[in-house]
């Protein structure tokens, strides 16, 4: 839990005090959709006591849906602004975060010297050098136009 967010409900629990099965988690907090910014800090701290330990079969399931609904709460309530963000950037921010430099992109696409005239701007993506770049970096092509 950040040092901002203020303690919720339930105060943060040690993971060895959280319950094992499926019914005793719901108990503490039952998955319900999220409504307002209390129930999605009450899901966020019952998550924080969860995530980051081995969990069993029960505290797993518990996890996959408390997440789902965190994440339908937050696409709506949280949701990021990405519309000035050019499709070059995301690529570039990609590459930074995979150590990948504009020798293995163009590794990648087929044409060692294509990977620096792209980042320059010189050259544009094609549809197969979107579908290599979604299927390796795990996204959605349009991320790239």
């Amino acid at each position: 839990m950040s040092s901002a967010r203020k303690a919720g409900k339930f105060g943060l629990r040690p993971f060895s005090k959280m319950p094992k099965t499926f019914g005793g988690l719901c108990r503490m907090l039952p998955p319900r959709p999220i409504h307002n910014e209390t129930d999605y800090d009450n899901a966020i701290e019952m998550l924080d006591s969860l995530v980051g330990f081995k969990l069993n079969k029960d505290q797993l399931d518990y996890v996959v849906v408390m997440t789902t609904l965190v994440g339908e709460y937050e696409d709506v309530h949280h949701a990021i602004d990405t519309s000035d963000i050019r499709g070059l950037d995301s690529l570039k921010y990609l590459m930074e975060q995979n150590d990948m430099t504009a020798s293995d992109l163009g590794v990648l696409l087929g044409n060692r010297s294509l990977g620096s005239k792209i980042l320059r701007g010189e050259r544009e993506l094609s549809k197969s050098h979107l579908r290599t770049l979604a299927e390796r970096f795990k996204v959605d092509a349009g991320l790239f136009l």
